[in-house]
């Protein structure tokens, strides 16, 4: 039972990208799925999550109206667009998963409450 991700890349600030959270095991549509991202120097921070019924959840205002997120059940993958991207947006990225409903980014260890981790993907906004 694992998720993985893709998509990281180097884009332009101002670009586009989207990251894909692959799962393998079992059915991703039972699953919150959030989003995580680490910045060097920085602790890992939870940036958005999307519940198994689609509600998604916001936890960082540096994000709001820039990234959103979507799951394709059939393709059992879920996804973070992310678009005007900033430098500030460099950052390994994360997807995690739990049963149902979001952790929220305001309990303490919530992280550690999320079943499965993908190892991650490299995202660089550089001109």
């Amino acid at each position: 039972l694992r998720v993985e991700e893709s998509g990281g890349d180097l884009v332009q600030p101002g670009g586009s990208l989207r990251l894909s959270c692959a799962a393998s095991g079992f059915f991703l549509r039972y699953y919150a799925v959030a989003w995580f991202r680490q910045a060097p120097g920085k602790e890992r921070e939870e940036i958005l999550c999307i519940s198994a019924s689609d509600t998604i959840t916001t936890y960082r205002d540096s994000v709001k109206g820039r990234f959103t997120s979507s799951r394709d059940n059939a393709k059992n993958t879920g996804y973070l667009q992310m678009n005007n991207l900033e430098s500030e947006d460099t950052a390994v990225y994360y997807c995690a998963v739990t049963p149902n409903t979001c952790i929220s980014a305001s309990r303490a260890n919530a992280a550690d409450e999320y079943l499965y981790w993908g190892q991650g993907t490299q995202v660089t906004v550089s001109s």
